[in-house]
């Protein structure tokens, strides 16, 4: 006899009859429940249905919210999806913060230099690039000369540390 424990609870063992059994259900109400893609269980080469643990709980908890919340099929089906999604958001903000601790130990092993109140090697730091533009007529050849205009990058201060960008 194999142990379908062995399999774990997302492999797809058990037929729709003896899922029904364990989730205390008629295997109609589960065929219903699969048009309706509420539990999708796994497909057997035959096409057949089968069923693994995990959908068998979920069959109960699909039982439950009907029969004792008095939720209809649609708020059912939300409510898993909504589960389900909320089940993968948790296992990204794992994945995440892992990421962020493992950034922040590779900074702090690179540790600070003495002498430097700067940034250290590999640790972010926010940078303004100013870009500006010479809308100016180009100066005529004799008036460069005599060094009337400067060059667009050394215009007019405004006053507040930037320089003019007009």
């Amino acid at each position: 006899m194999i142990d379908v424990n062995s399999f774990g609870a997302d492999a797809p063992v058990y037929v729709i009859s003896v899922a029904a059994e364990l989730a205390g259900m008629h295997p109609q109400t589960l065929r219903q429940y699969d048009r309706l893609g509420i539990v999708s269980p796994g497909r057997a080469s035959g096409r057949g249905r089968r069923y693994s643990m995990r959908d068998v709980q979920t069959l109960r908890e699909v039982q439950r919210l009907s029969q004792e919340e008095g939720i209809n099929l649609a708020g059912i089906k939300r409510i898993l999806e909504l589960e389900h999604e909320v089940e993968q958001l948790r296992e990204q903000v794992f994945h995440l913060a892992n990421e962020l601790e493992a950034a922040r130990r590779a900074v702090a092993r690179r540790g600070r230099p003495a002498d430097s109140g700067g940034a250290v090697r590999g640790e972010l730091v926010r940078r303004t690039r100013v870009t500006i533009f010479n809308t100016a007529e180009p100066p005529d050849e004799d008036a460069r000369r005599a060094g009337q205009n400067r060059p667009a990058t050394e215009g007019p201060a405004t006053g507040d540390g930037t320089e003019n960008q007009g």
